[in-house]
């Protein structure tokens, strides 16, 4: 006997009522969980994708290592033990003198830096050495970022805390952007293409050519030349090997030199740019545009504050993405720019007869002095 179509429709409800609360009950008690699933999910497909870039790059430098240093030994252990390298940063509960504490632990890595690649490729020369240096420096990074992905995932499904997987999950899509610039990095290295960071330094160059060069400070090039009828010290890093060079040290022995007879700083450097915003494009600003640790940066705001020197600077826009990449063409043709906005500075800003500083800042890879 079938039930009357009232009762039928009255059973169906009941059913789908029960259905719905069986449904919020297990959503209630099993959302963050299964949340928790989707979220360990996609940190482990990006975690293969690290390892993918990460071993990239560790086969690259071994191969580039082996063909420039030609050692008679096998690197490939030396570079392993150099992706785990570590630098230990001074205490900082007492800021005063910090600065040259981190310069010493700076200097002490840049010397043990080279002192391994020397080791590991003793037939390279000074600018492949320098490109060597900057490659596993890249190598390393890509390595770090693996293990942090990696530590987090396996600490999140150990523990099964939303939390811990969360903090990596937000952030992997900037992770996965700059290790695919690191990548790019390390294709662009050996071959010894300029990179985006280096637009500066080719400014620079293009203001120094065919005058004559000296090296002013560790790494650091200067040519003195005349420009809208006023004395300028154009200096850059030390090319075309992988160097920035120290550039604060070199701007604190000119205004040393002059006794301070400077009219006004312009320093050159690339900027990360905003989504939105377009890459090469100069823009202009005041202060000491420099990045890295602070202590070049340092250096050059305690020399100017002490003989009130004003400090213009001349920005390029760079995508996170081309800071370390081969240079883009866009980025290579804001040079004519740069340098018609720094005559500009010159006319405005000072009068003739006075004497500037010029400093082309960033990495001067591929980039000849």
């Amino acid at each position: 006997m079938s039930l009357p179509l009232d009762n039928q429709g009255d059973l169906f409800g009941l059913i789908l009522q029960i259905v719905w609360l069986g449904l919020f009950v297990f959503m209630m008690f099993y959302s963050q969980r299964i949340q928790m699933w989707n979220m360990l999910r996609e940190v482990q497909n990006s975690l293969i994708t690290f390892k993918i870039m990460k071993d990239e790059g560790r086969k690259i430098s071994i191969s580039a290592m082996k063909e420039i240093g030609k050692p008679e030994d096998d690197p490939t252990s030396r570079i392993d033990a150099f992706l785990e390298y570590v630098t230990i940063p001074p205490v900082d509960l007492d800021p005063a003198g910090i600065v040259w504490k981190l310069e010493h632990v700076i200097d002490m890595q840049d010397k043990r830096f080279k002192d391994e690649v020397k080791a590991m490729a003793p037939n390279a020369e000074e600018n492949q050495i320098f490109n060597l240096e900057m490659m596993l420096g890249a190598s390393l990074v890509l390595n770090l970022i693996f293990k942090v992905v990696r530590h987090f995932y396996l600490l999140g499904k150990k523990t099964m805390n939303l939390y811990v997987v969360m903090q990596v999950q937000m952030a992997l899509p900037l992770l996965l952007r700059q290790a695919e610039a690191y990548v790019s990095a390390l294709r662009a290295i050996p071959m010894g293409h300029p990179i985006g960071d280096g637009i500066g330094a080719l400014v620079a160059a293009n203001m120094m050519y065919g005058h004559k060069i000296e090296e002013i400070a560790q790494d650091t090039v200067m040519t003195k030349i005349s420009i809208e009828e006023r004395t300028a010290y154009v200096l850059k890093a030390k090319g075309p090997g992988a160097n920035v060079g120290k550039p604060g040290e070199a701007i604190k022995k000119i205004i040393e030199k002059t006794k301070g007879k400077i009219s006004t700083v312009i320093m050159i450097d690339a900027q990360q740019r905003l989504e939105g915003e377009e890459s090469g494009y100069v823009a202009g600003g005041v202060g000491a545009a420099i990045g890295g640790p602070g202590v070049e940066k340092y250096k050059i705001e305690e020399i100017v504050l002490k003989h009130k020197i004003p400090v213009n600077s001349v920005l390029i826009k760079v995508g996170i993405e081309d800071v370390i990449s081969t240079m883009k063409k866009e980025i290579a043709e804001s040079a004519e720019s740069a340098i018609d906005q720094v005559k500009r500075l010159i006319v405005e800003r000072t009068k003739p007869g006075d004497s500037i500083i010029i400093a082309g800042i960033g990495n001067t890879l591929g980039i000849g002095q």
